[in-house]
């Protein structure tokens, strides 16, 4: 894939998700539960920035001819938790699709506010990392499946939660 093509690909996958999220509108909504479980729109976004900060430093590191190798303890995983305060996505320890307590736990006190800014300068970081990365780096450390997997494919999942969600609200509103 040419980086071109995937940074498109991203871009309008990130402005889907946004003209969701715009079309919510108060943060009332954003932070009633129930939209996946327990879980807000608040936690989905507090997920989504966990994921999205650990590509964004995995892509520095790469920048920084830093070497990242995935957790295969579950010492290692607790550490890897500790040290960066996001869990290891790419660990075959975790389930990756699933959003992880401990994150939304984290975030539990948070304003919604802050938790999008945090979120926003994560994705502007994959963004400017990913503009000073060559290809042949993104081919080397297969960094368009890697970088689909903590952005668009959460925002993906989490956009299947908000419409379930709202569709069940509307259905419940309608006498």
């Amino acid at each position: 894939m040419e980086k071109t093509v995937f940074f498109e690909r991203l871009q309008r996958e990130r402005d889907k998700f946004e003209i969701l999220l715009n079309r919510l509108g108060f943060a009332r909504k954003l932070t009633m539960k129930g939209v996946a479980g327990s879980l807000s729109i608040k936690d989905l976004l507090a997920d989504i920035l966990s994921r999205e900060q650990f590509i964004a430093d995995r892509l520095a590191e790469i920048l920084h001819g830093e070497v990242y190798a995935p957790s295969t303890s579950y010492t290692a995983l607790e550490n890897f938790q500790k040290k960066y305060g996001y869990p290891d996505y790419e660990s075959a320890l975790i389930e990756k699709e699933k959003t992880n307590h401990l994150v939304t736990h984290k975030h539990k006190n948070i304003g919604l506010d802050d938790i999008v800014e945090q979120e926003l300068a994560a994705y502007e970081n994959i963004i400017s990392a990913f503009e000073n990365l060559s290809h042949n780096q993104c081919l080397d450390h297969d960094l368009f499946h890697r970088i689909a997997e903590h952005t668009y494919k959460p925002y993906r999942r989490a956009s299947l939660d908000i419409n379930r969600w709202l569709k069940q609200i509307a259905s419940e509103s309608k006498p």
